[in-house]
């Protein structure tokens, strides 16, 4: 249920539409815009004991009362009344008309190549760092990253380049080393539905990626997200990154419809993968320029400074030396749909 306040509401009158939400056990979320407040209210909405009997249509500076008929909740696009959010990650924003090129390597192999790789992406225009100091493998014997080491020079590259930094979280036992450097915590497609994870990351308040399983539904990925902001962990970004079908001329398909689909169910920013979708470096700049173009929030791409001596997913990563044409056509393709410029001096016009 969603209760919308009148724009002339006061601080008061929102509080006493929390407490009354809370003295019948139900969790408030509050969404303050420009001109309104709106309180989703979750928990036991119906029964004789819930929201329901509250009569909230009547207390001072309440407009109206809303049911959320989805089941994700605080994902709905009814949560802000159809306004998309706007995220500021670690002084990066992303979403609304504000476009995020997260790129970096795919994995934290060494100091040298990960601030040559950060201070690539910083000259280009990547607004944000990524890096796994955590990799998820298929083989147990794959190169599986540095962990604490891969985070240490992921806070080095932070602080000389002061991009934020987006990396992955598998365990919830690694919450708090993670988080201690993460400006947004990557959740991979292989734990989408890992919801023990998810109640952590809520919990760490820390803005979290979450990628669409290889399998799942629109409306399971919402769910997912779901499960962090019933935390109170509000910043939370949709990936779509390929979904297994039944072709095999290419890695996974990139799902495109479900940036506009994706649009009209949620207020969460969307960000596409076409690194991990495409498996080859020559089909990234095209999935990308159409992801763009679809109208996506931003993308998270892979980039090394020697693709073909990379540890891992060497084939699908753009050399950094050719980053910077890459992504002056990224923008090109954000901006006829209607997102800022990012790059350089151009990112204030």
């Amino acid at each position: 249920m969603m209760i919308v306040m009148k724009a002339s509401a006061t601080d008061e009158q929102i509080e006493s539409v929390v407490a009354r939400l809370e003295s019948v056990g139900a969790t408030a979320h509050l969404s303050r815009g420009e001109e309104v407040t709106l309180i989703g209210a979750i928990g036991d909405l119906e029964s004789d004991s819930g929201v329901a009997r509250l009569g909230l249509e009547g207390d001072p500076g309440v407009d109206r009362v809303m049911p959320i008929l989805k089941p994700y909740k605080l994902a709905s696009s009814q949560f802000t009344g159809e306004v998309p959010s706007t995220f500021d990650i670690g002084g990066s924003l992303i979403g609304g008309d504000h476009f995020g090129l997260i790129a970096g390597p795919c994995t934290v192999e060494s100091r040298d190549q990960i601030l040559e790789s950060a201070d690539a992406m910083l000259a280009t225009g990547a607004t944000m760092f990524r890096g796994g100091a955590y990799k998820p493998r298929t083989s147990p014997y794959s190169f599986s990253g540095l962990g604490v080491e891969g985070l240490r020079l992921l806070a080095e590259a932070r602080e000389r380049t002061g991009l934020p930094i987006v990396t992955e979280l598998m365990d919830p036992r690694d919450v708090e080393p993670v988080c201690e450097v993460a400006d947004m915590i990557q959740v991979g497609a292989r734990n989408m539905q890992n919801y023990t994870l998810l109640t952590e990351i809520g919990r760490s308040g820390v803005p979290a990626l979450i990628k669409r399983g290889l399998s799942a539904t629109l409306e399971e990925l919402l769910m997912a997200a779901e499960y962090v902001l019933k935390e109170g962990n509000e910043k939370v970004v949709l990936c779509e990154r390929g979904i297994r079908t039944f072709e095999t001329a290419y890695r996974f398909t990139l799902d495109l419809t479900a940036i506009p689909v994706l649009k009209e169910m949620t207020h969460l920013p969307v960000v596409v993968d076409p690194s991990h979708a495409a498996g080859r470096r020559a089909l990234v700049e095209s999935l990308s320029l159409g992801a763009a173009a679809a109208g996506a929030d931003g993308l998270i791409v892979e980039s090394h400074p020697n693709p073909e001596q990379a540890v891992c997913d060497g084939p699908q990563q753009i050399a950094t030396a050719d980053f910077g044409a890459y992504a002056a056509k990224v923008e090109q393709a954000a901006m006829l749909a209607g997102k800022r410029a990012f790059r350089g001096a151009s990112a204030t016009a």
